[in-house]
């Protein structure tokens, strides 16, 4: 089983903000905003509150304009926004990341691990607020591991037609691919095949005191490759991830899928 660390959500450039790290340790990651998207801002919720209610609260300069539209994409949590019978986690990419996974063979059974960029929060006098000097990080939020990939869209199950990549605005495009996650996890079938992680330190890869791009990734993962990155990636006392690209892909390995493991079951204790 390849692993991939697949980045999305928010960050400097794309809304401006980091997601939250909610009080009750929630990783709400923020969808980027995107125009002509078939999902609003004002339509995805969280504790009956919309996603543009808590963006304005913690950043009342946002850029984001009210009806905005954003590409929820990865779609893996359920309670985001009503949902129509048939709802099921799904992934797409499209363009050069896609190429990337196809190169890489990413397949059945290989599984994401997504990123992003987070930032604690807290309530003060009922306002949420990002906490005082607390830093931007980038942490795992939530998993998919892969169960059907559609890389033919016109197979697209009818009850999967609502996702971003099988819209018009993407129907076209190079290599435009969707990924349906598997029912349960193979390694640990007691997991569902997709889901949202809840706040846990081993699921943070910035190192503690240093930029968010600079991670904490532990010694096993020395020997092994990973896509965009070289043994020059490990500096003194640190990893550097690469600045760009989306999907950095893991080589199959029995201790990376031991460290997977752990990191989901960490991430779904209350």
């Amino acid at each position: 089983m390849k692993v991939i660390l697949s980045r999305k959500g928010f960050d400097s450039q794309y809304g401006g903000q980091a997601s939250p790290i909610m009080p009750d340790g929630t990783l709400l990651s923020f969808p980027i905003p995107l125009p002509n998207e078939n999902n609003y801002f004002s339509d995805l919720t969280y504790k009956g509150r919309s996603y543009m209610e808590i963006i304005k609260e913690l950043n009342p300069k946002t850029k984001i304009p009210n009806n905005y539209t954003c590409h929820l994409d990865p779609d893996i949590r359920k309670f985001a926004r009503n949902r129509k019978k048939g709802w099921e986690p799904l992934f797409g990419q499209t363009g050069s990341s896609q190429g990337h996974l196809v190169r890489k063979k990413v397949q059945q059974g290989d599984l994401f691990l997504f990123f992003g960029t987070f930032k604690e929060t807290e309530l003060i006098d009922e306002k949420l607020s990002y906490k005082f000097n607390a830093p931007e990080i980038h942490l795992i939020y939530g998993y998919l591991q892969i169960g059907i990939i559609y890389s033919d869209l016109s197979i697209l199950p009818p009850e999967l037609l609502y996702h971003p990549h099988a819209q018009n605005k993407f129907i076209n495009d190079k290599n435009n691919c969707i990924y349906k996650a598997s029912k349960n996890l193979s390694f640990q079938n007691s997991f569902a095949g997709a889901g949202c992680l809840n706040f846990h330190k081993t699921l943070i890869l910035t190192k503690k005191g240093l930029s968010k791009s600079k991670w904490d990734l532990p010694e096993l993962f020395r020997n092994i490759e990973i896509s965009y990155h070289s043994p020059k990636s490990f500096k003194d006392g640190y990893f550097q991830s690469a600045a760009k690209g989306q999907e950095f892909i893991i080589d199959e390995s029995l201790s990376v899928t031991e460290w997977a493991t752990k990191i989901i079951i960490n991430g779904t204790k209350k």
